[in-house]
């Protein structure tokens, strides 16, 4: 019979063979979530123990590509939490209005549809020229479907009822061609937008930024990594730029809490100390 306490180290040697191999470091992702998405994932590949997959996770990259798709956490929607669009439609844009051109990091972007999102509130508010947007993730899958910008159309559904609450001037259908069961979303929102891959546990800052989305990726995190990322951000950020956050996550006890003030409590938005 297995002993169990062996499990704990099994993990522990599978992500440092990630890491070493791939340069990919989850070993400070929030242990009860890795061990999950590992346990998930070896009952997909019928895997009976963890230490089975340490060699096929240093021989073979497809099966380490695998193992990584469970890593990433693509759970988004369009215009997830109404009221935080909301807030940037009315408190962050007037805001970046001072600058005639601004730049937009959007760090963890999952499938994109936030990405989107926020260039939809942008064009209404007459700015989407004024930005460029980076859009980044560690997950080159997820990164290809956001590039494509295809999606269900069953969730529009969902998708225009949250629009609506964020302060929707027109139409959602305005900004997509639909057919057959998909939607594809407008080229025009995807002129300022570059998709590209980026890793937090392990890649350097995104220079000059004046705003940093990174939305319900923190809560993945330990503590370190979680710090690894604030610090990542606000060396990106201009002085006076803005950090937004997920709805469960704050600066609260963070290493970088005293570098920032509160510009929406509820929405999570931050601005760096001039």
């Amino acid at each position: 019979m297995k002993d169990k306490n062996l499990e704990p180290i099994e993990i522990d040697l599978l992500l440092e063979a990630v890491f070493r191999r791939y340069g990919y470091d989850f070993r400070s992702y929030a242990r009860a979530s890795i061990e999950r998405r590992i346990k998930q994932f070896m009952l997909r590949e019928g895997c009976a123990s963890v230490s089975e997959m340490i060699p096929k996770i240093l021989n073979d990259r497809e099966f380490f590509a695998r193992l990584t798709q469970y890593f990433s956490v693509t759970v988004t929607e369009m215009f997830r939490d109404p009221f935080v669009f909301r807030a940037v439609r009315e408190v962050l844009v007037p805001l970046l209005r001072i600058w005639p051109h601004f730049k937009i990091w959007h760090a963890g972007c999952a499938t994109g549809e936030e990405v989107y999102s926020l260039a939809i509130v942008l064009k209404e508010e007459g700015v989407y020229d004024r930005a460029t947007i980076y859009a980044t993730d560690f997950n080159d899958e997820s990164l290809g479907r956001a590039r494509d910008g295809i999606y269900k159309i069953g969730n529009m559904k969902e998708s225009t009822q949250n629009y609506i609450q964020a302060g929707g001037k027109v139409s959602l259908s305005e900004y997509y061609h639909a057919k057959y069961d998909a939607v594809a979303m407008d080229g025009p929102l995807k002129e300022r937008i570059t998709f590209a891959n980026h890793n937090l546990s392990v890649d350097e800052v995104f220079g000059e930024m004046h705003v940093v989305f990174c939305r319900n990726v923190l809560i993945y995190f330990n503590r370190e990594l979680q710090n690894r990322a604030l610090r990542l951000f606000t060396e990106s950020l201009v002085h006076g730029g803005f950090l937004c956050l997920g709805t469960k996550e704050d600066l609260r006890f963070t290493d970088v809490n005293k570098l920032y003030t509160v510009v929406d409590k509820k929405a999570k938005i931050y601005r760096k100390s001039e």
